[in-house]
């Protein structure tokens, strides 16, 4: 059965439900967290398969590593890149960081204003 994706309208959390071709478009959707039916369904960006291995070797090129010690925009960019290979969600402490850089902040600077990314104690193990 295919994977839709979708946003509730009400909440506007989103979520995703499986429905085989004949259930789509005739069976009602209810939003999981708040139960209303005022949903809307979500294009999902494409997504292609790719190994573990071959992500690492997008991320590896040592020509994009260069210079990023004393570039925060470029490094930024390049934890964006990498981010978005992994495929996966960021936290919202990843985003502000990565934002930070792109307008130029220092990593020095940005550990200066967010103590606590630096502090491993508050963290999960």
């Amino acid at each position: 059965m295919p994977l839709y994706d979708y946003i509730c309208q009400n909440c506007r959390k989103r979520f995703d439900v499986y429905l085989s071709y004949a259930d789509y478009g005739k069976k009602p959707v209810t939003c999981p967290h708040c139960s209303n039916t005022d949903v809307k369904r979500r294009l999902s960006r494409p997504r292609l398969l790719k190994s573990d291995e071959s992500r690492i070797e997008n991320l590896a090129d040592p020509t994009a590593l260069e210079g990023l010690e004393n570039d925060p925009k470029a490094l930024g960019r390049m934890m964006r890149k990498m981010g978005k290979e992994m495929g996966e969600e960021t936290p919202p402490e990843f985003d502000e960081v990565v934002d930070r850089l792109e307008k130029g902040e220092s990593p020095e600077e940005i550990e200066k204003a967010l103590p606590e990314l630096g502090d491993e104690s508050s963290g999960e193990e």
